[in-house]
Parts: structure tokens; sequence; C-alpha cells
């Protein structure tokens, strides 16, 4: 089942994230399914902290933006999401290559969504899950 109450793609989601944190962090959107979205960052220069592994943080700038992405584009035209909560738990470091995300809707409600996000290593090896509250607003 199709969850997207607005136009949604890769190229869509590039386009508004231009200037952000998510490209300067190098972030790559990589697929929109119907229940879906995959983006992916690296573990370069940008990314890491001091132990050379991936920053925390970075997994959750990942997670929150895939999280914010999908209750953005499930929610009707004329309402906006903004995160409540977010929580993370990092499971497996990462040094080199890429760590991709994917969420889905856990709930999909009138006023608030839950989004799940499952981050892997290039070997498919979870490294992160993390879960997203996000409030669903009336435009103001």
């Amino acid at each position: 089942m199709i969850i997207w109450k607005k136009p949604v793609s890769c190229a869509i989601l590039t386009e508004s994230h231009i200037d952000t944190a998510v490209q300067h962090l190098g972030i790559e959107f990589l697929e929109v399914g119907d229940d879906f979205i995959r983006a992916r960052v690296p573990v370069d220069t940008r990314t890491r902290q001091p132990y050379g592994l991936l920053h925390g943080g970075v997994s959750v700038v990942l997670a929150e933006t895939l999280g914010s992405c999908g209750a953005a584009y499930s929610s009707p035209v004329g309402q906006r999401v903004v995160g409540l909560d977010i929580n993370a738990n990092h499971i497996k470091g990462a040094t080199s290559g890429w760590v991709t995300g994917i969420t889905r809707p856990v709930h999909i409600g009138r006023t608030t969504q839950v989004w799940q996000i499952d981050m892997s290593n290039d070997a498919g090896e979870l490294t992160c899950v993390s879960r997203i509250t996000m409030a669903v607003l009336a435009t103001r």
C-alpha cells in the first residue's frame, strides 16, 4: 500500500536538502518505495569522531532525516511535521564505507507519527536502530 500523500522521489528529497546539514554530510537519497525511504551517509572525514568511527550524532542526523521525510510526505497537503522525540541505539561501529538507513512507519496517526529507522554498514550488519516521534500540525 502506498502511503505517500504528496509527490516524493529521490530527486525531490535531494533538491529539498540543498545547503543543509544533509548535503554537507554527504547524505544521499537512494530509494523511495511504497512505504519506505532509503538513504546513506559516507563514513569519512566529515562524519567520523576522533576514534575513527562514524559519529553517533551523524547516525541520528541520518535517522531524523529519514523519519522526518517519511512523516512529511505521508501527511496530507496543508499539514507540516516537527520532531517530538528521537532515540538511537548504537550497535556496531563503522570506520569506512557507507552506512545505509531505511525508514518505515510504525504509526501514522492524525496528530502523531512514529517511524523506525534501521541503519547498516556495507556488509549488511546492523549499526544503529532509531525511532522518531513526529507531531503533525495544521498549516498556520
